[in-house]
């Protein structure tokens, strides 16, 4: 004899029952990073290739190219002391980039001798970390940066915050805001998996810099504004 039975569902007409409610509308997402099918009108954002970034008062823009094939493959702005490193990836149709990357980078700051921890911020899981530097006088300490992420459809888009933004809240939120209003161009072409999406230079939307950094992995910690902690 079975230990369950299935209950048998309600007729809509017998005596006793009501109609089911109709299922509630899925939210609006509240912020981004959007799809390029979402954003109808792109307004004042400069056209980097597979991103698309506000335009800010003060915005410094700096853009990596990888030594080897002289691609441009990510960004970093800058303003009021901190910095917002960008990249774009293409991922698989069911998501979940993410999730597989936290462990890795978790590891790969651990393997350097530095600090990892997995926190909930502002789009969700986030990683805080500390990477071992050598200071101008010999010493040694710490740099922190915080690795942030956003699965999208087909793609993944990962920053990372250094100086005031990697430990200050306040000092942050500007370039938290303007990672949520960044805009993705994936395109249609079939990519493998963590595929770099590959960027382009400004041009009529706003100057730039461009700095060769030496692989595609693209270490964050080694440019930018710091805040160094002495141990």
């Amino acid at each position: 004899m079975a230990l369950f039975s299935r209950r048998r569902a309600a007729e809509p007409d017998e005596p006793g029952t009501t109609d089911p409610e109709p299922a509630a509308p899925e939210p609006a997402q509240e912020h981004g990073p959007w799809d390029v099918a979402d954003v109808p009108e792109l307004g004042q954002r400069l056209d980097l290739g597979a991103l698309r970034v506000p335009a800010r008062p003060g915005l410094k823009v700096r853009m990596e190219l990888e030594k080897r094939t002289r691609q441009v493959v990510a960004a970093s702005v800058s303003i009021s002391g901190s910095a917002l490193q960008v990249q774009a990836f293409a991922a698989p149709r069911s998501g979940g980039l993410w999730e597989e990357l936290r462990p890795e980078i978790v590891a790969s700051v651990t393997k350097q001798g530095g600090t990892a921890d997995e926190v909930d911020g502002p789009f969700g899981r986030e990683i805080l970390a500390r990477l071992p530097v050598t200071t101008q006088d010999g010493r040694m300490g710490h740099r922190p940066a915080r690795f942030i992420g956003v699965d999208g459809p087909r793609w993944f888009l990962r920053g990372v915050l250094s100086g005031k933004a990697a430990i200050d809240p306040d000092a942050a939120k500007e370039l938290e805001d303007l990672f949520a209003d960044v805009v993705v161009v994936r395109g249609q072409e079939a990519r493998p998996p963590r595929d770099v999406l590959a960027l382009q230079m400004p041009g009529k939307a706003g100057p730039a810099e461009a700095q060769e950094a030496e692989g595609s992995s693209l270490d964050p910690l080694t440019r930018g504004p710091e805040i160094t902690e002495i141990r």
